[in-house]
């Protein structure tokens, strides 16, 4: 692999990838997700549970990544099942990708154009940042990672932040009784499972890492900040809504900032600020999936990546007109979380275990 073409990642840079790959939609409806599949207080326990899953697919990924190093999975795929069956399963992550990017930027957008630019057609939301994140992905994996070093901190920021102002409305007795109907509950894991998913992008991007042996490193921080993350998210949103006051909120997130009331700040759209960040952070998910994507084009057909850019460019914006409203965008969402589980989960374990039986080949 040309590394000089497509640039190298830091350890730190390739955990940030994966933090904020992670944190996306998920930050605006995870709770309502959890509240209607575990039903009590206790979802945030089911979420430490669930953190289990992306753990345990990147062990076996990032096994799987040693036995072909400085490889990407498009590149290596072939030199185990073969080169037409690589080529397909190349093909199937890559479109993987390119529905995701779909999925982003058009929730990306339906948001903005509800909560900060109200009457701004969605066809020009969507538009401009499809043409930013293409000039971003033009730059390589290494200018996506420094954009996602700026984005990051300030991500961390805001969740601190609004952690603190949730504390006015937070009621400990929207979190009790513990464990109020038994333990059963909180093995409901499905929708927290997939919305903590985005360790898969190292099936990728560790070919890009400049020491491949902090993998597992990264795979733990890239997993342990998102979880906490959303932890506190599941909390405070709880906590100020209750468990039954979130089931029916499309954003509950969203619903809890505009609650606080601050008036000596002189400042009353705070959830402006969230949903700011939040889209900057979204930007950045939608950028690795577009470039991911192009990426598997480049490699399977061992042609120059830049084409393979500007001609997805036409299709995803076509593509993300295609849901008539939110319940399609959601049911396009819980479908692409779906597909991840078996691609990521299951895909890895079978090549792994034909890796092993045909033995190592680099």
């Amino acid at each position: 692999m040309r590394k000089s073409q497509h640039g190298m990642i830091t350890p730190t840079q390739a955990t940030i990838l994966i933090i904020n790959y992670t944190l996306s939609v998920g930050i605006l409806t995870l709770p309502r997700m959890a509240a209607n599949e575990v039903g009590t207080p206790d979802v945030w326990m089911a979420l430490l549970i669930s953190s289990l899953v992306p753990l345990a697919m990147a062990f076996v990924i990032i096994t799987l990544n040693k036995r072909y190093p400085n490889q990407t999975f498009y590149q290596y795929s072939g030199l185990i099942v073969g080169k037409f069956l690589g080529l397909f399963i190349g093909l199937v992550i890559t479109l993987f990708f390119i529905t995701d990017t779909i999925f982003a930027v058009r929730m990306m957008a339906e948001v903005v154009e509800i909560y900060l630019l109200e009457e701004t057609p969605i066809t020009i939301l969507i538009v401009i940042v499809l043409w930013l994140s293409l000039y971003l992905v033009v730059g390589g994996i290494t200018s996506i990672a420094r954009v996602s070093q700026i984005i990051f901190p300030l991500t961390i920021l805001t969740f601190v932040v609004v952690a603190l102002m949730s504390l006015g409305l937070f009621e400990l007795n929207h979190l009790r009784p513990v464990l109020g109907e038994g333990i059963r509950p909180i093995f409901k894991i499905k929708s927290m499972a997939l919305s903590t998913l985005g360790v898969e992008i190292i099936l990728i991007i560790q070919a890009f890492m400049t020491d491949q042996h902090k993998a597992k490193k990264v795979i733990f921080l890239g997993v342990l900040v998102p979880t906490v993350i959303y932890l506190l998210t599941l909390v405070m949103v709880i906590g100020a809504l209750s468990i039954d006051g979130i089931k029916n909120l499309t954003f509950p997130t969203v619903i809890l900032i505009q609650s606080f009331e601050f008036p000596e700040l002189f400042f009353e759209r705070y959830d402006s600020v969230f949903l700011i960040i939040w889209t900057m952070q979204i930007f950045t998910t939608l950028s690795i999936s577009f470039y991911l994507a192009s990426l598997g084009l480049s490699q399977l057909f061992n042609k120059d990546i830049k084409p393979f850019m500007y001609g997805l460019l036409p299709i995803i914006f076509i593509l993300s007109m295609a849901p008539k409203n939110l319940y399609q965008l959601s049911w396009l969402g819980d479908m692409i979380a779906n597909v991840a589980f078996v691609l990521f989960g299951i895909v890895p374990c079978l090549l792994l275990l034909i890796s092993f039986i045909r033995g190592k080949v680099q």
